[in-house]
């Protein structure tokens, strides 16, 4: 029985020993998780997900997300092409593709994008006028990831979007743009009228011509005017009489007092 005691007090610090080696050397990555191995130093792959095995003190695991992260780009103060200084903030949309370059190629890739975005921000933006900033957004936002994309593909990390959430205008800038708006809705506002009168008098002309060749049709617009009057209910019509229908009486006057 002594024999046995001391070989399951030997045993047990050597159970102890092999359970510290298993625990050290399972590692579990969740599905959206990739595990980058390194072996005395030198990167070996990606493993995951699931359940796999590495070297206790020879491996070193570095667990790299590989799901979508959405980040705020912090407001950036950028003057326009022309001369407009404004306030911008945006939101892009990146994830890791090549966990391995996003691990050995950059220190922090996070804040690397960060950085990068916030520089492309200012330098695209600078080179627009506000008014595009204003009304062309979904140009600009396309051309803004395209260049960070490009900016982060070293990396192994893919933009899939980016997007101006907010411009922010000067106040004094802001009611300029209203005496401007106004102004312009003044100037459509003549014109359209004065279109209007133009294709009016063109028709009233075009009527005119008509009229001329053809004397009868003055009688149908009386007659046509002298319905519209009766229709609401007036005490006192003047009904216009065309020396035309005089003529005739005029004639035979004055053929009578000849004789």
């Amino acid at each position: 029985m002594p024999g046995i005691a001391e070989l399951l007090g030997s045993l047990i610090p050597l159970a102890v020993i092999v359970v510290l080696i298993i625990s050290a050397a399972v590692r579990i990555v969740q599905e959206y998780e990739r595990g980058v191995i390194f072996r005395l130093g030198r990167v070996v792959g990606a493993k995951g997900p699931g359940l796999f095995f590495i070297i206790p003190i020879i491996d070193k695991m570095i667990k790299i997300d590989l799901r979508t992260v959405t980040m705020d780009v912090p407001p950036q103060d950028v003057i326009t092409r022309d001369n407009v200084p404004v306030r911008v903030d945006a939101v892009i949309y990146f994830r890791v593709l090549d966990p391995v370059k996003a691990v050995i190629e950059v220190t922090d890739y996070i804040f690397a994008t960060s950085q990068i975005a916030q520089t492309t921000l200012r330098s695209v933006l600078g080179q627009a006028e506000l008014d595009d900033l204003l009304s062309r957004r979904d140009e600009i936002n396309v051309k803004l990831r395209e260049i960070i994309d490009e900016a982060t593909d070293p990396w192994g990390i893919k933009v899939s979007d980016v997007a101006v959430k907010a411009v922010d205008i000067p106040q004094g800038m802001q009611r300029a743009m209203a005496r401007q708006a106004e102004a312009e809705r003044e100037r459509r506002g003549k014109i359209i009228t004065a279109e209007g009168e133009f294709q009016a008098s063109e028709k009233l002309a075009q009527a005119a011509e008509v009229i001329g060749r053809h004397p009868t049709a003055i009688q149908l617009r009386f007659l046509q005017s002298l319905t519209e009057i009766a229709a609401d209910k007036n005490s006192t019509i003047i009904f216009p009489l065309p020396i035309e229908l005089l003529k005739p009486f005029l004639d035979m006057t004055g053929s009578g007092s000849d004789k």
